[in-house]
């Protein structure tokens, strides 16, 4: 018997909990890109797999739909696999451990996947249903959404004859997104110096902040752990001579991080007046961000004195200087649509291995020029501290269009089913859309999506009720008019 066994719609939260059975972080996908091949090739439906896993699925129309305009309706399959500390689950080889709460759906200690594994669930229904009435449907999965989205700047579309394509990648119910941002990674690397040093050696946690979505959530002003270390760094007493051994924080460049650590060695006389400096910095970003943060603070987990491999004073300098300087969060808000931020960046990974320092950073824009000259600026502060860097996962922003007929339908749907009209809008967090619109020339895309909290954190949770109406209003949709 299923966790979900008696949850509406049925056969979406089936698929859903079948597919939250198998292991799909980003980079993770060999898994659920076989399973979607094998699930396709068992009902006789055309299937590509292609080399780096995206998966195309066509079903044809059903009697009567066979002249209608085919319908494309497009998720990704892989997600953002994060735990909560002391969680003992191995994401990459485990699945989900589903639990509801009255009207939502989440995962024991974890993320829930939702953000997209709610599109390939709907998908799935449509596709092994005898029933309901549909055109044309092609299903395009893709891989690696969360981690630049990789697969559908990879994937072939040439297969496709629909020009209305249906995005299953939002997570607020009536809402129709229909433009997006676009952006692309920054990966900095600091070749770090060590030397021996005498000290005493501290470990100091950076937590208790919310995080979130660096797209969706980075507009509320959340403190970003990642950079915490680097203000601590500054805040303490030149005479603590305070070097780092390792800094490490976030697990995703497009999330924001709400934890990090940082090691430390101090002077052994002065190890007081470093912890007087972490407590009076930890009730300053109390008061800074009481209505962001309110739990966020600085504690000293762990002293012991010794001769410790640290970082030269250089090293240090270099990277306290990256971590203080460089430009974090909103750099801009659009002039044109009240309330969307149109610019930002999130150093989403802060992390120490094999002697050196990285600095993962996901950058956004709606302007195209913008977003290069924000990368230039990274890129150029990161190599003025000796960094070296690269830039991948480019990809464009969805570009609003003035004349949707496909938007001017589902807007008439929504007011007919629901009674009030939905809320068109833009954001600033990145879809496959503008990608997949380079590819097929005239592409008409609506996003839509149930419900969701907190996605890309261990909170991830999805709205029983909200994907119900979300679904019905997908199979009305699918109807002729």
């Amino acid at each position: 018997m299923g966790k979900l066994d008696g949850q509406k719609p049925a056969e979406v939260f089936h698929w859903f909990e079948e597919i939250s059975r198998i292991p799909r972080g980003s980079g993770n996908v060999e898994g659920i890109s076989g399973y979607l091949k094998s699930f396709a090739e068992s009902r006789g439906l055309f299937c590509i797999q292609d080399e780096v896993k995206n998966i195309i699925i066509i079903k044809e129309a059903t009697a009567g739909y066979e002249e209608e305009e085919p319908v494309l309706l497009q998720g990704h399959m892989d997600m953002v696999a994060v735990k909560e500390p002391g969680c003992p689950k191995d994401l990459r080889k485990e699945g989900l451990d589903l639990r509801t709460d009255g009207d939502w759906l989440y995962a024991e200690g974890t993320s829930l996947g939702g953000d997209d594994g709610i599109a390939v669930a709907c998908a799935l229904a449509l596709l092994d249903s005898d029933s309901i009435p549909h055109p044309r449907l092609e299903v395009i999965i893709t891989v690696d959404e969360e981690t630049g989205m990789e697969g559908a700047s990879h994937i072939d579309l040439s297969v496709c004859r629909g020009r209305r394509m249906l995005n299953l990648d939002n997570e607020e119910e009536g809402v129709l997104l229909t433009s997006c941002a676009g952006g692309a990674r920054v990966h900095g690397r600091l070749a770090v110096s060590a030397e021996k040093i005498s000290g005493v050696r501290m470990e100091v946690v950076f937590d208790g902040m919310l995080g979130g979505h660096s797209g969706s959530e980075i507009d509320k002003g959340r403190a970003n752990a990642n950079l915490l270390p680097g203000r601590l760094m500054r805040a303490l007493p030149p005479e603590a001579d305070a070097r780092f051994l390792s800094l490490n924080g976030g697990s995703a460049d497009n999330a924001i991080p709400s934890s990090s650590r940082a090691v430390l060695v101090v002077k052994e006389e002065a190890a007081a007046d470093v912890r007087k400096a972490a407590e009076t910095l930890s009730q300053t970003l109390r008061r800074e961000y009481a209505a962001t943060d309110p739990g966020v603070g600085i504690r000293v987990e762990t002293e012991e004195k010794g001769e410790w491999e640290a970082f030269t004073r250089q090293s240090t300098d270099q990277v306290t200087a990256i971590l203080a300087l460089m430009p974090n969060g909103i750099q801009r808000m659009s002039a044109d649509i009240p309330g969307l931020v149109q610019t930002s960046l999130n150093l989403g990974i802060l992390e120490t291995k094999d002697g050196c320092v990285s600095f993962d950073y996901s950058v956004r824009s709606s302007v195209g020029s913008e977003k290069d000259w924000l990368i230039d600026r990274v890129c150029l502060l990161l190599s003025l501290q000796g960094a070296e860097y690269t830039v991948t996962g480019s990809y464009p922003a969805w570009e609003y269009r003035r004349d949707s007929a496909l938007r001017d339908r589902m807007v008439r749907v929504y007011e007919k089913m629901f009674g009030s009209a939905p809320r068109v809008e833009a954001i600033h967090a990145g879809l496959e859309c503008g990608i997949l619109a380079s590819k097929l020339p005239g592409l008409d895309c609506v996003s839509i999506g149930p419900d969701m909290k907190d996605i890309h954190t261990p909170r991830e949770r999805l709205s029983i009720s909200s994907t119900e109406r979300v679904w019905n209003y997908i199979l009305e949709i699918l109807k002729k008019e």
